[in-house]
């Protein structure tokens, strides 16, 4: 849902119809009058912008390579020998290749200009709506031992004080809210990775401060002359006894 709502805003509107294959995500179920059950939460995001759900027909190739084909271009074209340093390097460097080669080239199914078949189309699409789509999806989470809520595949911290085990998760399109009795005890931005961890300093205790020891008394240094009259006395002492 993420993906649908940043690739709207790119393409500056929604189009009419989208074509997906049949995964789970998308798809649920056929009847037998090949009337298409899609997934209620796509159906909902679809609705706010507009736009129509539209799946391939089963074992039919040429239908899903237009799904496919476009992902298998950028994988090979712009991730195989890449090296980025993080997200936002990768991205620059995509939306490089993108200006300068993928949208400048000709297409070979169209054998036209991708930039051209773009501003050609670009009046087509729906204009996005007033309100931003509310894209929320709420789950039960336990709390590990560590202070940590498991969410798509990475972790992320509660306060030291949560008391409950089981606490609420809301996925929003950009953030991770954990409520625990209704009540909101952590926010973090969405982990793009997989086991990734993120942990928030203020939902740790601050460990206390290691009390000062009591000092031990000292003794001062004398000279083994003392310690020798020590010795004499405490004999004479003893042999007095």
């Amino acid at each position: 849902m993420r993906c649908h709502i940043d690739a709207f805003a790119a393409m500056d509107g929604a189009p009419s119809e989208l074509l997906y294959d049949r995964m789970k995500t998308a798809v649920i179920g056929e009847n037998s009058e090949g009337v298409v059950s899609y997934n209620g939460s796509l159906v909902a995001l679809l609705n706010h912008y507009g736009a129509l759900p539209r799946a391939c027909r089963p074992y039919r190739a040429t239908t899903k390579g237009k799904v496919e084909r476009p992902y298998r271009y950028v994988r090979q074209d712009v991730f195989l020998a890449r090296t980025f340093r993080n997200m936002d390097d990768l991205n620059q460097q995509f939306d490089q290749w993108r200006i300068e080669i993928a949208n400048p080239r000709v297409h070979a199914t169209t054998n036209r200009v991708v930039d051209a078949h773009f501003a050609e189309e670009k009046p087509a699409p729906i204009a996005h709506p007033a309100i931003a789509y509310s894209a929320v999806l709420t789950v039960e989470r336990r709390v590990s031992h560590e202070g940590m809520v498991s969410v798509g595949g990475n972790l992320y911290s509660v306060p030291d004080a949560t008391r409950k085990r089981v606490v609420e998760v809301q996925n929003h399109p950009k953030e991770v809210r954990i409520f625990e009795d209704g009540a909101l005890i952590a926010a973090h931005p969405v982990l793009e990775a997989k086991n990734q961890r993120r942990v928030d300093p203020t939902h740790r205790k601050t460990p206390p401060a290691p009390t000062p020891e009591t000092p031990r008394p000292s003794v001062g240094r004398r000279p083994l002359a003392f310690y020798d009259a020590v010795g004499r006395r405490l004999a004479g002492e003893r042999a007095a006894s």
